[in-house]
């Protein structure tokens, strides 16, 4: 038995049932609130529990042969810090220490916000430093932490092997993410402005793909970045433009403009409680321009992205049959 934690979310799910698909049978472990959407009509046991709570993990951990730890507070809010601390480091805390004393193997998922940032145009590959304090957000600073946590579990004699991918993308986005709900008010013509930025985006298939080459070919130790390509999002949307024959082109905010937006809509966001597509931290992400290598995981896994192209036109349709 394999345990996925986090199983339910947009990687998650993906990374379910393509395990499914082999023949596996994961077991999910999920947060007890999880509505677990993701996984209707899907055979596969579920488990509600806080990754937080470590008598019931162990019981989970200690039956499986592998354990796949995506689960994580993914927010570019600043105020659930806390939360976010809580569960993607002491969280991880607790699945590292249980493999630990069970002997079992780990595939952590990390990100790309855990490296160090670099100067504009600079690489980051798998040798860029991890340090929490030359990165940006409670996410990214969280991912650090647990990192670096990580790395010395491996030295003690962990089996682990450390996933960081690049920006997910992509269907089956049920939530859905930042970028989901950028793709969903787009095609409803409620997005009307976009912020001059770009990212490596990257197919949420690519990185399960991706996962599952690690978890069979990766060393022990190492860690393996899973990306794809740095794009502005003007051609994202572009993208979708050429998909739905439109030749709608919303306004592009600069920097200091969309800097001074994102502090408004935080504002607003502590009465109304709506959802955000925009905050100081996701501003500084697009507009870092950093640039990601997989040229590791090309080489050592057979790592493979597919055309963005194929992503937005998948990401389009199943967001139009799904929660349209």
């Amino acid at each position: 038995m394999i345990l996925i934690t986090g199983g339910t979310g947009h990687l998650g799910n993906v990374l379910v049932k393509q395990f499914i698909n082999l023949g596996e049978k994961p077991v999910v472990y999920t947060h007890p609130s999880d509505t677990c959407k993701s996984l209707n009509n899907v055979d596969v046991e579920i488990v509600k529990a806080d990754i937080r709570d470590k008598n019931v993990l162990e019981k989970y951990i200690k039956e499986s042969e592998a354990v796949f730890h995506l689960a994580a507070v993914i927010s570019i809010l600043p105020w659930k810090s806390k939360a976010i601390e809580d569960v993607n480091v002491g969280g991880t805390k607790n699945v590292a220490d249980l493999c630990m004393k069970y002997n079992k193997k780990l595939i952590y998922v990390s990100s790309v916000h855990a490296f160090s940032e670099k100067e504009e145009g600079d690489v980051i590959d798998e040798k860029t430093p991890i340090l929490p304090e030359l990165t940006t957000g409670a996410y990214g600073k969280s991912k650090a932490k647990a990192a670096l946590l990580i790395m010395n579990y491996a030295k003690a004699g962990l089996n682990v092997i450390t996933i960081c991918p690049t920006g997910i993308i992509g269907p089956f986005d049920y939530k859905p993410s930042e970028m989901g709900n950028m793709f969903l008010s787009y095609l409803k013509g409620e997005l009307n402005t976009i912020i001059e930025g770009a990212f490596d985006f990257v197919d949420v298939r690519d990185v399960s793909d991706g996962i599952i080459k690690a978890y069979e070919k990766g060393n022990k130790g190492e860690f393996y970045i899973l990306g794809n390509e740095n794009i502005e999002v003007f051609e994202l949307i572009n993208m979708v433009n050429t998909i739905k024959n439109k030749d709608f082109k919303p306004k592009i905010l600069g920097k200091n403009t969309a800097y001074f937006v994102s502090i408004l809509l935080l504002l607003k966001n502590l009465i109304s409680k709506e959802k955000l597509l925009l905050t100081p931290y996701s501003v500084h992400t697009l507009q870092t321009n950093t640039l990601f290598s997989h040229e590791k995981a090309a080489r050592e896994l057979g790592y493979n992205p597919r055309p963005l192209e194929e992503t937005v036109k998948d990401t389009v349709t199943w967001l139009e049959n799904n929660l349209m």
